[in-house]
Protein backbone atom coordinates (compact mmCIF):
# COMPACT_ATOMS: atom_id res chain seq x y z
CA UNK A 1 0.00 0.00 0.00
CA UNK A 2 2.54 2.51 0.70
CA UNK A 3 4.63 1.27 -2.22
CA UNK A 4 1.73 2.80 -3.61
CA UNK A 5 1.39 6.38 -2.68
CA UNK A 6 3.12 9.38 -4.30
CA UNK A 7 4.83 9.94 -1.34
CA UNK A 8 6.67 7.00 -0.70
CA UNK A 9 6.40 5.22 -3.86
CA UNK A 10 10.02 5.83 -4.93
CA UNK A 11 11.26 3.99 -1.48
CA UNK A 12 13.41 0.99 -2.07
CA UNK A 13 12.11 -2.53 -0.37
CA UNK A 14 13.70 -2.16 3.02
CA UNK A 15 12.96 1.34 3.93
CA UNK A 16 9.14 0.61 3.00
CA UNK A 17 9.23 -2.15 5.21
CA UNK A 18 10.64 -0.19 8.33
CA UNK A 19 8.09 2.57 7.71
CA UNK A 20 5.41 -0.14 7.94
CA UNK A 21 6.58 -1.54 11.03
CA UNK A 22 6.32 1.58 12.36
CA UNK A 23 2.60 2.14 11.06
CA UNK A 24 -0.73 1.19 12.01
CA UNK A 25 -3.77 0.23 10.83
CA UNK A 26 -7.16 1.58 11.52
CA UNK A 27 -10.76 1.36 10.41
CA UNK A 28 -13.31 4.01 10.78
CA UNK A 29 -17.37 3.94 9.82
CA UNK A 30 -19.34 5.91 8.02
CA UNK A 31 -19.32 9.59 9.81
CA UNK A 32 -16.48 8.92 12.24
CA UNK A 33 -13.82 11.38 12.59
CA UNK A 34 -10.11 10.17 11.59
CA UNK A 35 -8.92 13.64 14.30
CA UNK A 36 -10.91 16.72 15.01
CA UNK A 37 -9.75 20.53 14.12
CA UNK A 38 -7.45 21.31 16.71
CA UNK A 39 -6.06 17.93 17.47
CA UNK A 40 -2.15 17.34 17.41
CA UNK A 41 -0.52 17.05 14.56
CA UNK A 42 1.06 13.54 15.05
CA UNK A 43 0.32 11.66 12.37
CA UNK A 44 -0.03 11.11 8.42
CA UNK A 45 -2.91 8.70 7.33
CA UNK A 46 -2.41 6.81 3.87
CA UNK A 47 -6.18 6.01 3.13
CA UNK A 48 -6.17 2.18 2.11
CA UNK A 49 -9.93 1.58 1.55
CA UNK A 50 -12.84 3.92 1.28
CA UNK A 51 -13.37 7.85 1.05
CA UNK A 52 -12.78 10.47 3.67
CA UNK A 53 -13.65 14.70 3.38
CA UNK A 54 -11.47 17.30 5.02
CA UNK A 55 -13.87 19.40 6.62
CA UNK A 56 -12.84 23.05 8.16
CA UNK A 57 -15.61 24.23 10.74
CA UNK A 58 -16.60 27.60 12.10
CA UNK A 59 -17.04 28.23 15.97
CA UNK A 60 -21.33 28.65 15.11
CA UNK A 61 -21.08 24.76 13.69
CA UNK A 62 -21.16 25.91 9.68
CA UNK A 63 -18.78 22.94 7.65
CA UNK A 64 -16.64 23.73 4.38
CA UNK A 65 -15.35 20.90 2.87
CA UNK A 66 -11.93 21.23 1.41
CA UNK A 67 -11.44 17.69 -0.61
CA UNK A 68 -12.57 14.44 -0.61
CA UNK A 69 -9.32 11.80 -0.71
CA UNK A 70 -9.48 8.13 -1.88
CA UNK A 71 -7.39 4.70 -2.19
CA UNK A 72 -3.64 6.22 -1.90
CA UNK A 73 -3.77 9.67 -1.36
CA UNK A 74 -2.62 11.17 2.00
CA UNK A 75 -3.81 13.88 4.50
CA UNK A 76 -2.01 15.58 7.55
CA UNK A 77 1.27 16.41 5.83
CA UNK A 78 0.84 20.09 7.14
CA UNK A 79 0.65 19.00 10.29
CA UNK A 80 3.72 16.87 10.07
CA UNK A 81 5.76 19.65 8.63
CA UNK A 82 5.18 22.27 11.05
CA UNK A 83 3.97 20.22 14.23
CA UNK A 84 1.24 22.51 14.85
CA UNK A 85 -2.29 21.43 15.71
CA UNK A 86 -4.73 20.25 12.92
CA UNK A 87 -5.91 23.02 11.04
CA UNK A 88 -9.28 20.95 9.64
CA UNK A 89 -11.00 17.71 10.75
CA UNK A 90 -11.21 14.51 8.77
CA UNK A 91 -14.16 12.34 8.48
CA UNK A 92 -14.84 9.15 6.85
CA UNK A 93 -17.29 9.33 4.32
CA UNK A 94 -18.15 5.22 4.09
CA UNK A 95 -16.59 2.41 5.84
CA UNK A 96 -12.66 3.12 5.69
CA UNK A 97 -9.08 1.70 6.56
CA UNK A 98 -6.29 3.57 6.98
CA UNK A 99 -2.78 3.60 8.02
CA UNK A 100 -1.63 5.80 10.36
CA UNK A 101 2.24 6.51 10.61
CA UNK A 102 4.02 8.31 13.27
CA UNK A 103 5.20 11.96 12.25
CA UNK A 104 9.02 10.84 13.80
CA UNK A 105 9.02 7.81 11.01
CA UNK A 106 7.69 9.78 8.60
CA UNK A 107 10.35 13.11 9.54
CA UNK A 108 12.78 10.33 9.54
CA UNK A 109 11.74 9.14 5.72
CA UNK A 110 12.36 12.88 4.31
CA UNK A 111 15.46 13.53 6.06
CA UNK A 112 16.99 10.38 4.73
CA UNK A 113 15.09 10.57 0.81
CA UNK A 114 14.88 14.05 -0.46
CA UNK A 115 12.35 12.64 -3.30
CA UNK A 116 10.09 11.92 -0.08
CA UNK A 117 10.46 15.37 0.87
CA UNK A 118 10.09 16.44 -2.54
CA UNK A 119 6.68 15.08 -2.87
CA UNK A 120 5.36 16.31 0.86
CA UNK A 121 6.30 19.73 -0.90
CA UNK A 122 4.62 19.19 -4.06
CA UNK A 123 1.64 18.31 -2.15
CA UNK A 124 1.48 20.75 -0.08
CA UNK A 125 1.71 23.39 -3.33
CA UNK A 126 -0.92 21.83 -4.65
CA UNK A 127 -3.00 22.64 -1.39
CA UNK A 128 -2.04 26.36 -2.05
CA UNK A 129 -3.18 25.97 -5.09
CA UNK A 130 -6.66 24.00 -4.77
CA UNK A 131 -7.55 26.67 -1.71
CA UNK A 132 -6.80 29.59 -4.23
CA UNK A 133 -9.06 28.24 -7.22
CA UNK A 134 -11.81 27.58 -4.35
CA UNK A 135 -11.18 31.12 -3.21
CA UNK A 136 -12.00 32.21 -6.75
CA UNK A 137 -14.87 29.93 -7.74
CA UNK A 138 -16.36 31.84 -4.63
CA UNK A 139 -15.77 35.19 -5.68
CA UNK A 140 -16.56 34.70 -9.62
CA UNK A 141 -18.59 31.24 -10.08
CA UNK A 142 -22.64 31.17 -9.34
CA UNK A 143 -23.74 28.74 -7.24
CA UNK A 144 -25.04 26.90 -10.48
CA UNK A 145 -21.17 26.89 -11.90
CA UNK A 146 -19.66 25.78 -8.57
CA UNK A 147 -21.88 22.73 -8.59
CA UNK A 148 -21.52 21.56 -11.68
CA UNK A 149 -17.63 22.06 -11.36
CA UNK A 150 -17.72 20.22 -8.09
CA UNK A 151 -19.65 17.56 -10.16
CA UNK A 152 -16.99 16.82 -13.10
CA UNK A 153 -14.20 17.26 -10.23
CA UNK A 154 -15.72 14.36 -8.73
CA UNK A 155 -16.05 12.42 -12.18
CA UNK A 156 -12.61 12.89 -12.70
CA UNK A 157 -11.32 10.46 -10.21
CA UNK A 158 -14.53 7.74 -11.16
CA UNK A 159 -15.04 8.14 -14.83
CA UNK A 160 -14.78 5.33 -17.08
CA UNK A 161 -15.11 7.10 -20.37
CA UNK A 162 -16.21 10.55 -20.87
CA UNK A 163 -20.35 9.34 -21.79
CA UNK A 164 -22.45 8.48 -18.91
CA UNK A 165 -20.55 8.93 -15.37
CA UNK A 166 -22.29 7.47 -12.55
CA UNK A 167 -20.94 9.40 -9.08
CA UNK A 168 -22.24 6.42 -6.30
CA UNK A 169 -19.66 7.99 -3.68
CA UNK A 170 -21.53 8.55 -0.99
CA UNK A 171 -21.34 11.85 -0.79
CA UNK A 172 -24.71 13.67 0.23
CA UNK A 173 -26.28 16.59 -0.78
CA UNK A 174 -25.11 18.38 1.98
CA UNK A 175 -21.85 17.75 1.56
CA UNK A 176 -21.60 18.93 -2.34
CA UNK A 177 -22.87 21.85 -0.50
CA UNK A 178 -20.27 21.94 1.96
CA UNK A 179 -17.96 21.63 -0.50
CA UNK A 180 -19.66 24.85 -2.75
CA UNK A 181 -20.37 27.07 0.36
CA UNK A 182 -24.30 26.80 -0.06
CA UNK A 183 -27.29 25.65 1.73
CA UNK A 184 -28.55 22.05 1.18
CA UNK A 185 -31.94 23.22 -0.16
CA UNK A 186 -30.16 25.62 -2.49
CA UNK A 187 -28.05 22.71 -3.73
CA UNK A 188 -31.04 20.86 -4.45
CA UNK A 189 -32.73 23.33 -6.30
CA UNK A 190 -29.54 23.43 -8.79
CA UNK A 191 -29.64 19.68 -8.95
CA UNK A 192 -32.71 19.50 -10.02
CA UNK A 193 -32.48 22.37 -12.70
CA UNK A 194 -29.39 20.87 -14.12
CA UNK A 195 -31.84 17.55 -14.05
CA UNK A 196 -34.63 19.21 -15.71
CA UNK A 197 -32.25 20.46 -18.48
CA UNK A 198 -30.63 16.45 -19.29
CA UNK A 199 -27.49 17.37 -17.85
CA UNK A 200 -27.88 14.87 -14.61
CA UNK A 201 -30.21 12.64 -13.12
CA UNK A 202 -29.95 12.01 -9.70
CA UNK A 203 -31.43 9.13 -7.34
CA UNK A 204 -30.84 9.56 -3.83
CA UNK A 205 -26.99 9.92 -3.19
CA UNK A 206 -26.08 8.71 -6.75
CA UNK A 207 -25.85 11.35 -9.35
CA UNK A 208 -25.06 10.24 -13.56
CA UNK A 209 -23.47 13.12 -15.29
CA UNK A 210 -25.62 12.27 -18.72
CA UNK A 211 -23.67 15.44 -20.67
CA UNK A 212 -20.26 15.88 -19.04
CA UNK A 213 -19.33 18.25 -21.81
CA UNK A 214 -22.22 20.72 -21.31
CA UNK A 215 -21.60 20.48 -17.18
CA UNK A 216 -17.85 21.27 -18.24
CA UNK A 217 -19.00 24.37 -20.29
CA UNK A 218 -21.36 25.58 -17.23
CA UNK A 219 -18.37 25.46 -15.04
CA UNK A 220 -16.35 27.66 -17.10
CA UNK A 221 -13.87 25.27 -17.20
Amino acid sequence: MLGSTRFFGGLDQPSLLSLASASRQRTYGRGQYLWYQGDAGDQLVVVCKGMVKVVLTSEGGEEIVLVTLGRYDSVGELAILDGAPRSASVVAVEATTVLMLPRAAVLEVMAAHPAVLEAVLCSLGQLVRRLTEQTGDLVFLDLGGRVAKVLVQLARSHAQDDRHVVLDVGLSQSDIAAMVGATRPAVNRVLQLLASRGLISVNGRVIVLRDPPALRRRAGL
